[in-house]
């Protein structure tokens, strides 16, 4: 399996999921197994199904999490000698050219990409983009709604 690039805060996060799955959410669906089987016939037992496509999905989750932390690259963007550059894991300062719209990123591996948290995918159009740019460039980001222009107003590396 191939190295999955990861910022520390990202694995601390994963490793913070795989915790709890393995400590708090593993031990509670396995009692609510117990539970549902103390109830009786099973062929009927709407909690019995319930809990053990729980148990099914936590397993997965956990062994999902186990290979991804087993294969990740962890990567400290504040040790980087990026030299001012837009490098995985910076936190880059963007403005939409047209519409003056300003919006800050920080470019990270798939596996921990959340739009709603402003975390971007490092194979996303955008974080493609502005890898390798400096403060003060201007990038073209091709989208599926059209080209659009952005200037690359800071970046930090934290």
């Amino acid at each position: 399996m191939a190295t999955i690039p990861l910022t520390v805060r990202g694995a601390e996060r994963l490793q913070a999921e795989l915790h709890r799955l393995k400590h708090v959410e593993r031990p509670a669906v396995i009692n609510a197994i117990a539970e549902a089987r103390a109830q009786g016939d099973l062929s009927e037992n709407a909690e019995y199904d319930a809990a053990r496509e729980r148990q099914g999905f936590i397993e997965f989750r956990i062994g999902e999490l186990d290979g991804t932390l087993s294969n990740a690259q962890l990567i400290d963007p504040a040790s980087i000698d990026a030299d001012g550059r837009v490098v995985f894991g910076a936190t880059v300062e963007i403005e939409d050219l047209e519409s003056g719209d300003k919006v800050t990123y920080q470019i990270v591996g798939d596996i921990e990409a959340d739009i709603r948290a402003n975390l971007i995918s490092v194979s996303s159009p955008v974080a493609r983009a502005l890898i390798g740019k400096y403060e003060g460039d201007v990038v073209t980001v091709r989208a599926p709604s059209g080209e659009r222009e952005y200037e690359i107003l800071s970046i930090k590396y934290a």
